[in-house]
């Protein structure tokens, strides 16, 4: 064998594990991420070493908000990203800015109800807010009105047999929302954990009634994948995702009747402690946790109806656009394939 043949067989061996030599070459990915409980299943794909079984090195790149990944997954700075749905994702889709969602990332279903319309705890107190219906007149915190929030608030009125006219909004970050109850700059607010728990252990606000039939299912937030990483390296971002799923099922396998008390719960509780911006054990098995699809599968009826409210209140740029549009469930359905049927552990 020549030298230059031999040199070569022996780079080949040390760039992929052989002779004992060096590992396997990891593939690097761009993960947007903002520390919140949205962020467990690429968290815990992290935590368990599920990426780097796949062949992956995740760079976390930490924003304060989802709608600041946009430009970075348009301009493929960003491979991977997600947050709440807006009217500002379907606006960036209309501008040919190259996004899609891929997967579930968080979703409201009941016993998870991660987003509450709450009221301050002295107007119920006093008889003034018994149900939806009393929130006329009332002023309103909400993360945006162009956002699932917005909608949830929507949904609530309507119940109530109010609309936007009959209240004021204030757009408010949530960890504000708090010190508003306290300080009685608000009357009610639509408010994520663990600000909601917050508010409640502070006695300054107390969840509605009727929270959890305002959605069957509401689709909160959501993984999205740059178009130039899902066409151009369609194999890593099915790795990706492969990984992702794994640790989106063991999420939904730690989630118990009461919060995170499931198998697995005390390892999720350390690694969101880890990543995210709560700190506090205690907060995280108290707060009412987001749920996971287990297939990564995101509820387009449940996009639908948002993106009906958002077009109503003129938000959308392209009045033609719908759900479906933006949404390709190609990674996440031939993922779980994959990994086969997810049977729940308790």
């Amino acid at each position: 064998m020549r030298l230059g043949a031999l040199a070569s067989l022996v780079f080949i061996s040390l760039e992929f594990g052989g002779f004992g030599g060096a590992a396997l070459a990891q593939t690097k990915v761009r993960v947007g991420n903002i520390n919140t409980a949205s962020d467990a299943g690429i968290y815990i794909a992290e935590a368990k070493g599920y990426f780097k079984a796949e062949g992956l090195d995740v760079e976390f790149i930490t924003f304060k908000t989802a709608a600041q990944m946009i430009a970075p997954l348009g301009s493929g700075q960003l491979d991977v990203g997600g947050g709440t749905v807006s009217a500002g994702l379907y606006n960036a889709f209309s501008r040919k800015i190259g996004i899609r969602i891929v997967a579930d990332k968080g979703s409201s279903r009941p016993g998870h109800v991660f987003s509450q319309v709450m009221a301050r705890k002295d107007h119920v107190d006093s008889g003034r807010y018994k149900t939806f219906q009393d929130l006329k007149g009332m002023k309103i915190a909400i993360a945006g009105l162009g956002t699932g929030n917005g909608a949830t608030l929507n949904a609530a009125l309507k119940k109530g047999g109010l609309s936007f006219a009959d209240v004021t909004t204030i757009d408010l970050g949530f960890p504000d929302h708090v010190a508003a109850y306290l300080n009685k700059a608000v009357d009610a607010g639509v408010t994520n954990e663990p600000s909601a728990t917050l508010a409640t252990q502070a006695g300054a606000a107390v969840k509605s009634p009727g929270n959890e039939e305002l959605f069957e299912n509401h689709q909160t937030a959501v993984l999205l994948y740059a178009d130039d990483f899902a066409k151009k390296r369609p194999e890593t971002a099915l790795k990706f995702m492969r990984a992702y799923i794994r640790a989106a099922r063991d999420y939904n396998d730690a989630l118990g009747t009461g919060g995170i008390s499931g198998k697995g719960a005390d390892a999720v509780i350390a690694t969101l402690l880890k990543y995210t911006d709560i700190k506090d054990p205690a907060l995280l098995r108290a707060i009412v946790p987001p749920a996971f699809n287990p297939d990564g599968a995101v509820d387009i009826a449940s996009l639908d109806s948002d993106l009906v409210f958002f077009k109503e209140m003129k938000l959308i740029e392209d009045a033609w656009i719908k759900a479906a549009d933006v949404v390709d469930p190609a990674f996440a359905a031939k993922a779980a394939a994959e990994l086969g049927a997810y049977r729940a552990e308790k």
